[in-house]
């Protein structure tokens, strides 16, 4: 019997069908991801109430009570508004120099800006919008829409923005509901958003108030707003990950020439794939790597902080099995 030859569209099964198997192994890569997903709305809570004190200290409810008394009795009084993020920030110290280029001790007021919504910054910059979080935080959610890819921007890292990506990040933004006003808000972010309200008194802009609060609180907030980051960046990691192997990968698919060489390789990885899924047209190639070969390169990118004690009881694993063969 011939072996059946590879052709482009069977690659392209075969990548896809290894992309999905590489994002469902456990990994460290994506093992951190997970707990950083875990950990962030817990935090995220805990943060909340630490800022609702600081808000009340500062707007009591004695004052908000009364600030809508006014409201409701006098129809020229506008005052009460309601914000989900915040200007904390207290009186410290930061390094500077003299006149004769000495460092010094000066005082100074530290600010920053904390926004709890769903695409809230990272930065402590009250413009600077930032998506990848929904994006990491709901990837099962968005990853199971049609449309929607909450990966896109990892996978078009280092790329000039083009209409692909701005078509993804629209359909990913619409179901997230982080775009489009309140008004347009799916569940997502509407039932995040809804738990991280406060009546103050003001204009609705919180640049036009900034809030004292102590340097621990301070330093509290820095911390969740840090985590925010921490997520956004696993997520990348693990993705990273895949995307390097699937580099690889795809590497060796285009240069194998026969279907029993990728099935060589899939089995290789982990992943079993029957021949009764492809369809048997004709292609041609070059061979680059062996199959065994390239599976191992590929699991080289994954693991990448394993301990020296498990490198060493991988390898006696590895020699276990080869004497038994």
């Amino acid at each position: 019997m011939s072996r059946i030859r590879l052709n482009s569209e069977y690659r392209n099964k075969i990548a896809n069908r290894m992309r999905v198997h590489l994002e469902q192994e456990i990994t460290q890569e994506k093992e951190k991801y997970l707990q950083a997903r875990e950990e962030m709305k817990p935090l995220q809570d805990i943060t909340w109430k630490l800022a609702e004190q600081i808000v009340r200290r500062h707007y009591t409810p004695e004052d908000v009570k009364m600030a809508k008394h006014l409201q409701n009795k006098f129809e020229n009084v506008d005052t009460i508004a309601k914000d989900s993020c915040f200007h904390f920030g207290f009186q410290g110290q930061v390094e500077d120099r003299d006149e004769n280029d000495k460092p010094i001790m000066k005082d100074k007021y530290i600010e920053s800006h904390f926004d709890f919504r769903l695409n809230g910054n990272i930065n402590g910059r009250e413009h600077d919008k930032n998506e990848d979080f929904g994006y990491a935080y709901f990837r099962d959610e968005l990853k199971g829409r049609e449309g929607c890819n909450p990966d896109i921007n990892i996978e078009m890292k280092d790329k000039q923005s083009n209409p692909h990506q701005t078509k993804i990040q629209d359909a990913n933004d619409k179901y997230l509901g982080t775009n489009g006003g309140s008004d347009n808000q799916t569940s997502y972010a509407r039932e995040w958003n809804n738990d991280y309200v406060l009546d103050l008194i003001g204009r609705e802009y919180c640049r036009d108030r900034s809030i004292a609060c102590n340097k621990e609180e301070y330093d509290t907030l820095m911390f969740w707003q840090q985590k925010k980051g921490h997520l956004i960046t696993c997520h990348q990691k693990w993705i990273e990950s895949v995307l390097n192997q699937m580099k690889e990968i795809k590497l060796g698919l285009k240069g194998y020439r026969y279907l029993d060489e990728a099935l060589e390789l899939s089995t290789e990885l982990g992943l079993d794939i029957n021949d009764a899924e492809i369809i048997r047209t004709n292609s041609t190639g070059l061979v680059i790597y062996n199959p065994k070969n390239l599976a191992e390169r590929v699991k080289s990118m994954k693991n990448k902080n394993i301990s020296r004690e498990h490198k060493i009881a991988m390898w006696k694993k590895e020699m276990a099995e080869r004497e038994q063969k």
